[in-house]
């Protein structure tokens, strides 16, 4: 949300075109200044400045949501779910991964989260009829670990019936978007430019494998 640009937050237009003529373009130019200097900044008020806080402040930060919002959102199966193909998982997660949040998976090193994310990828690539979305997926490979080969044999051997049709298996693997950023500053380019990407390819899913190898380097 801190990168969420002024211009799209439909702010009232004196406020948006001070900000803008400011060069405060994002909610972070703004919410990062102390009150006093977003006043010299402005050149205004204190009233001005603190309104400009609270619209940015209002319209940047993520709605709440209840305890008992969420625990009803699992229980009916929320806004859509992406099933894993894993019986026991699918059932304590109310049907699968929650389409439109992040999830994070995490765990110990060998324990197979890339495998899992390869998985998923997969399953998002398949028709809707075999379970999956029918779309297509931006895979940021950190680790330099993703593998089409990979991904083939897990389709094999989860779903036979499906890749014994000739090309299926191409099909799917060109549908899924290999991102390999070198260094964080990288990384960080490519999630600017993400935006036009998920709209321009009918995006699905988004898998990050692994924000913890970017940190550590």
């Amino acid at each position: 949300m801190a990168n969420k640009l002024v211009s799209e937050m439909r702010l009232p237009p004196h406020l948006a075109h001070l900000l803008a003529a400011r060069g405060l373009t994002t909610a972070k130019d703004v919410l990062s200044l102390p009150e006093v200097e977003l006043m010299s900044v402005l050149d205004t008020g204190i009233h001005t400045a603190r309104a400009a806080v609270a619209h940015v402040s209002e319209i940047a930060c993520p709605p709440y949501q209840t305890a008992l919002a969420l625990l009803e959102s699992v229980r009916l199966g929320g806004s859509g779910r992406l099933a894993t193909a894993l019986r026991g998982l699918d059932n304590s997660l109310g049907g699968g991964i929650p389409l439109g949040k992040l999830t994070e998976i995490v765990g110990p090193s060998g324990i197979g989260k890339t495998q899992f994310c390869l998985k998923l990828a997969l399953l998002a690539t398949l028709p809707e009829c075999y379970g999956g979305l029918n779309g297509r997926v931006v895979y940021i490979d950190t680790e330099f670990k993703f593998s089409s080969q990979r991904i083939i044999e897990i389709g094999k051997k989860s779903f036979p019936q499906i890749f014994r049709q000739e090309g299926l298996a191409q099909k799917m693997s060109g549908r899924i978007l290999v991102v390999r950023p070198t260094s964080l500053s990288d990384f960080t380019k490519s999630l600017e430019q993400m935006k036009v990407t998920l709209l321009q390819h009918d995006v699905k899913l988004l898998i990050v494998d692994s924000m913890a190898a970017l940190m550590s380097s």
